[in-house]
């Protein structure tokens, strides 16, 4: 049995991660949100859900001293682009949150996932199977609180013990989680208008190669870390994982195999392509594939007509 809190829980991966969780364990795994972003529909029934604000240590022990918590997700963190327009609490919520995280785990003895990103590289990081150890200097508030959170992770595993994992997580794709303001997040909405008929703008430029990755396979390796055993893993936070790297003309043309009638146009927002720019085209994931055998399911052309299939049942489009 596992009692699992998810701090973030209404947000990009944290509500399909918190179903996901209950459908594979007994015992409770508790939505934390923020007011203002309260549990709706199966996430509310299914499951129990509590307020736990990442910048309120004591909310987080409560809720943890409660429900007898022994895993947590903290989910919480400001996406790429919108924490360029608010640095401060990008800060506040994905350093400080996560020290709150982190002693509280300390104090209660639970195992940590906090995820970090392919936005934790930056433009001095050899572009190309991005090695799992190699330079990291980003050049983001994002990509400084992912490198910074890195950091504070192992050393809570090394100087206190508490049982740190993580993942970098590449560009995330869902049927489900529209897109939340982050840079990758052209390739969700494409999708969503070629099923709804319309013409795409495309804010990244033609030739911007990002690794990117299916829903499933990033929620199959949050919950593979964490079950993974801990006597085999060299490094904990974080590892590459990667599916899948293309660029804007790329998915363009496999949806066009799909709905040869979608058009796509080119409408680059500056801040966004400059944010892709500074982030690597392709992982290097062997030292996930050795130390837990991490391994995708999906590629491009499977994704794709799964999101097609999935996102033309859905009544709400």
């Amino acid at each position: 049995m596992k009692n699992i809190l998810i701090i973030g829980s209404t947000g990009q991966i944290g509500s399909e991660l918190t179903m996901k969780l209950r459908h594979i364990y007994n015992g409770n795994v508790v939505a934390g949100y923020i007011p203002g972003a309260e549990p709706k529909g199966e996430l509310k029934e299914s499951g129990p859900s509590a307020v736990v604000d990442i910048t309120n240590a004591q909310q987080i022990a409560d809720t943890v001293a409660q429900y007898n918590i022994d895993t947590i997700y903290n989910l919480a963190a400001l996406l790429s682009a919108v924490a360029e327009t608010k640095p401060q609490l990008a800060w506040k919520i994905g350093v400080g949150g996560l020290c709150n995280v982190l002693e509280v785990a300390r104090e209660k003895q639970c195992a940590v996932f906090t995820p970090s990103s392919i936005g934790s590289f930056g433009p001095g990081t050899p572009k190309d199977q991005t090695p799992q150890d190699t330079l990291q200097r980003p050049k983001t508030m994002y990509g400084v609180t992912k490198v910074t959170g890195e950091l504070l992770s192992d050393y809570y595993f090394n100087r206190f013990g508490v049982d740190t994992r993580s993942v970098r997580f590449p560009g995330l794709i869902s049927y489900v989680t529209p897109p939340g303001g982050g840079t990758t997040d052209y390739a969700v909405d494409i999708y969503y208008s070629a099923v709804k008929g319309e013409r795409f703008k495309c804010p990244i430029a033609a030739g911007t190669y990002m690794d990117m990755m299916y829903m499933p396979d990033a929620l199959r390796a949050a919950i593979e870390i964490m079950e993974a055993d801990p006597s085999k893993l060299v490094h904990r936070n974080s590892f590459n994982i990667a599916s899948m790297s293309f660029e804007p003309d790329t998915i363009y043309h496999k949806i066009q195999e799909y709905i040869p009638e979608f058009r796509m146009d080119y409408e680059v927002d500056s801040l966004r392509q400059g944010i892709a720019e500074s982030w690597p085209n392709s992982l290097d994931d062997s030292c996930a594939r050795e130390e837990w055998n991490w391994k995708p399911e999906y590629d491009l052309d499977g994704m794709t007509r799964d999101m097609i299939e999935k996102l033309r049942a859905r009544k709400d489009l």
